[in-house]
């Protein structure tokens, strides 16, 4: 769930991989090895994703359908 919502938020706002790998401070590479499930984004990218798409962690995982932060 979270690599499809990760890509699907990205690709909603028409932003490219190295985009967001920028605002997350993260090399492009491992961006999108998170996107594609090769590994799991540490906490700090978790984070920095709910914060950059004003949405939750527990939606980016799929313990929620709701997108909005509360």
């Amino acid at each position: 769930m979270l690599y499809r919502n990760i890509r699907s938020l990205r690709e909603e706002r028409g932003w490219t991989v190295e985009k967001v790998a920028n605002l997350l401070q993260c090399p492009t590479e491992k961006y999108e090895k998170y996107e594609n499930g090769i590994c799991d984004p540490p906490a700090k990218i978790m984070i920095g994703l709910a914060n950059i798409y004003h949405t939750s962690v527990d939606y980016l995982v799929g313990l929620t359908r709701r997108r909005e932060q509360h």
